[in-house]
């Protein structure tokens, strides 16, 4: 697989089916946001530093109580099973071979279970966080069945995705009549929970197998009741979560104030990859002035658009503390399972290592 960044999304592309990698590729709408959050990084370029006695680096960072070796994790990424037959497992094994954090997704088509085994078997110091799409007052004890599942298998930190509360409207999806819910390929999360199963039995009268198609309605109407949460309902996470909540899809300063007040300990600048909503901005436009706002009172990450460890050192100088890296992973998995991972994320850390600069605009 090659080391060029700009032919991931080829490679990917060569191997994988039709419908899977336009379900990669494809974003909300006309695909604005996903061009604007690539575009967003050219504005902005490198001014290399000479003679700054940096022999001796480390790109260590401090999160929360954790200590990664880089300020770069793998995105909470859905569906995996579509891409490579590998799935989540192969990516949370990358990703620890690498010695990264990983953040498995609610629309996972592996179980928590599964993925920790996966994951733990790489690196005794295994990191990994929780994506929750969050059925918020819906249905409260799937919600806690959940979080303690994870809490018991040692995800250490909850991120709360705030910009899903219903589908998004992606063309190429729906021109290809391919939605992976349905086919029950992202309810992993959901059918392996015991109490989202013993309630479907006694609603239906029926385990979850036998009718895949309606259960996973069910699980879609569960996780997303289609009525936006409001700030003061996270109490209910904070109370039922010890660790580290952090919400994602922030894409504004007021939004980032009330986060701060509703008391997150993070937060992601983030529009999902262009994926939910269209005609937005880039999110590296709106990074910068978040991180000033808010950054000396939470921690501020940052995902979308990155595609290359030029684009995280960018993120970095801009104000994250840490970055979460989605779509380049989830070509090189579709390009070479496990293998294809680790390949993508050494690259992202031999730049990145290779080259700490500032960031200027022009």
């Amino acid at each position: 697989m090659t080391t060029n960044p700009n032919l991931w999304e080829d490679s990917a592309k060569q191997v994988m089916t039709p419908e899977a990698f336009a379900y990669a590729k494809g974003g909300a709408g006309a695909g604005d946001t996903i061009r604007k959050n690539v575009d967003a990084f050219q504005r902005w370029s490198i001014i290399p530093r000479m003679v700054r006695a940096n022999t001796n680096r480390s790109l260590s960072v401090k999160i929360f109580d954790e200590v990664w070796p880089a300020p770069i994790a793998v995105a909470p990424i859905g569906v995996s099973k579509i891409f490579h037959s590998d799935g989540e497992a192969g990516v949370a094994r990358g990703a620890g071979r690498a010695s990264l954090p990983y953040v498995m997704s609610t629309f996972a088509s592996t179980s928590l279970e599964q993925i920790a085994a996966a994951h733990n078997s790489t690196t005794p110091r295994a990191i990994r966080w929780l994506q929750l799409y969050w059925p918020q007052k819906v249905d409260h004890e799937v919600t806690r069945s959940i979080l303690n599942r994870a809490k018991q298998l040692n995800y250490t930190a909850l991120v709360v995705t705030l910009d899903v509360f219903s589908m998004g409207w992606r063309p190429m999806d729906l021109d290809n009549a391919y939605l992976p819910l349905y086919l029950g390929l992202s309810t992993a999360l959901g059918f392996s929970d015991p109490v989202f199963r013993r309630k479907y039995k006694e609603n239906h009268g029926m385990e979850v197998e036998a009718d895949v198609f309606k259960a996973a309605m069910e699980w879609e109407e569960t996780i997303f009741p289609g009525v936006a949460p409001a700030w003061h309902e996270l109490q209910f996470l904070r109370d039922e979560w010890s660790g580290p909540i952090v919400v994602k899809g922030i894409q504004s300063v007021i939004d980032a104030e009330l986060a701060v007040q509703a008391g997150v300990d993070g937060l992601i600048v983030s529009n999902h990859g262009g994926r939910q909503y269209d005609g937005a901005y880039g999110s590296l436009e709106v990074l910068q002035d978040v991180a000033q706002a808010v950054g000396s009172r939470t921690q501020v990450f940052f995902d979308s658009g990155i595609r290359c460890g030029a684009d995280v050192i960018k993120a970095l100088a801009l104000g994250a503390k840490a970055v979460f890296v989605g779509r380049p992973v989830v070509y090189g998995l579709g390009a070479r399972g496990e293998e294809g991972v680790l390949h993508v994320l050494r690259c992202l850390l031999a730049v990145s290592y290779a080259e700490p600069h500032d960031s200027v605009p022009g």
